[in-house]
């Protein structure tokens, strides 16, 4: 137990907020599209998107617009009572994923959305068993703690109680048979796997894993958290790989900055579902979901996805050309292999106020910026990759 006379992390005196993420040199008081402005009035060109939550720009005004129109009508209320924009997004969503996709729960968070998904896919099979890929990351929450990838994770998945997954090794076609039988609720994966440095899994691995869970009744799940919502260069990462879940869950770039994840599923997950099954007091609220719509629009409107895979090719191609050794990922979510530590070329593109991810897999820079990011604005990223890689 602690008292006011120990000395911890967090303790008074040492900082109200507790030590989550290491801190990048800046402190923004405004943004537009990929750029924030510090409090000395510098502009950063941003190609990290906050984790790529801010897919269509910082505060871009279509969702700024939305957002404020929703929150002077309804504030909130909570999914007990029907709302306008929870079933008008409901509908965009299912609209949008590929068939058999078509029911749609609303939370707060990619984390959330997982292990709802998962919920699904046990109580739908009747078994507990789950199946995940080498180098996946799914969450923080117990049950998707224990189906991410690493010693840390499943420790505390552990101390939790939880079962860990049994993990297939990244893009191996050939250990998905073993491994997917007849006591496996769900194979849960990312196309394309953010943390670990925007690593994109082989059409035919995704394809294998689909066989098994046809084979052996069990449901595959698409984590699209942060390779989904246009990031790929179409809507869902199961269209651009060609590959059709029995469920999506969709979080970070959704609501364009606000917090929400979305579930969709196919009808084999949700047969007999039953009111109390789920639920989310905050999940679905109306000002998120206003401001999701306005996303949708945006992407819609301004042909995003078409801008997703051209602007993408530019990064991939000019990165190669910067003389990088490798360029993995897919659309917008890009991992530059270095062939040394990532961490000093960030420090680097810091010092021109430029920002980008690092990984897992020590040596991959992460590039995630707003899905309309420019073809000027990719020029500005490689001018700068260019100018720190040469030293």
């Amino acid at each position: 137990m602690l008292t006011a006379g120990k000395q911890a992390v967090g303790a008074k005196g040492k900082g109200a907020l507790l030590p989550v993420y290491a801190q990048f040199p800046v402190r923004p008081v405004s943004g537009a599209g990929s750029w924030l402005v510090d409090e000395s009035g510098d502009r950063w060109l941003d190609a990290y998107g906050g984790h790529a939550v801010a897919s269509v720009g910082h505060s871009h005004p279509r969702v700024v617009r939305a957002i404020a129109e929703q929150a002077e009508k309804l504030l909130f209320y909570s999914s007990a009572v029907a709302h306008p924009a929870r079933e008008a997004l409901a509908e965009r969503l299912a609209a949008l994923s590929p068939d058999p996709l078509a029911h749609v729960f609303f939370v707060n968070s990619g984390a959330e959305a997982n292990e709802n998904a998962l919920h699904l896919a046990r109580r739908a099979t009747g078994r507990t068993a789950v199946v995940s890929v080498t180098g996946g990351w799914h969450g923080r929450t117990a049950a998707t703690l224990a189906v991410t990838d690493g010693a840390r994770y499943e420790a505390a998945a552990r101390r939790a109680g939880m079962p860990i997954s049994r993990k297939i090794p990244f893009g191996d076609t050939a250990a998905v048979g073993a491994a997917v039988d007849e006591t496996v609720a769900a194979v849960i994966v990312e196309p394309v796997q953010g943390i670990h440095g925007a690593r994109d899994c082989p059409p035919e691995f995704l394809s294998a894993l689909r066989a098994a869970c046809d084979d052996a009744g069990a449901a595959l799940l698409f984590d699209e958290i942060q390779c989904g919502s246009g990031r790929a260069g179409a809507f869902t990462a199961a269209e651009a790989f060609g590959v059709v879940p029995d469920c999506v869950t969709m979080a970070k770039g959704l609501a364009g900055g606000l917090p929400i994840g979305a579930v969709v599923a196919a009808p084999r997950l949700v047969e007999g579902l039953e009111i109390g099954d789920l639920g989310s007091t905050f999940g679905g609220g109306p000002v998120p979901c206003a401001a999701a719509l306005a996303v949708l629009d945006v992407i819609e409107g301004e042909d995003l996805l078409s801008n997703v895979r051209t602007v993408g090719a530019q990064l991939a191609d000019g990165a190669l050309a910067a003389g990088i050794p490798a360029v993995q990922g897919k659309g917008l979510l890009l991992g530059l292999r270095l062939g040394r530590p990532a961490a000093p070329v960030q420090r680097a593109l810091f010092g021109h106020r430029v920002l980008t991810g690092t990984a897992n897999d020590p040596e991959i820079l992460r590039l995630m910026p707003p899905l309309n990011f420019t073809r000027e604005e990719a020029d500005l990223l490689l001018d700068a990759l260019g100018k720190v890689w040469d030293r």
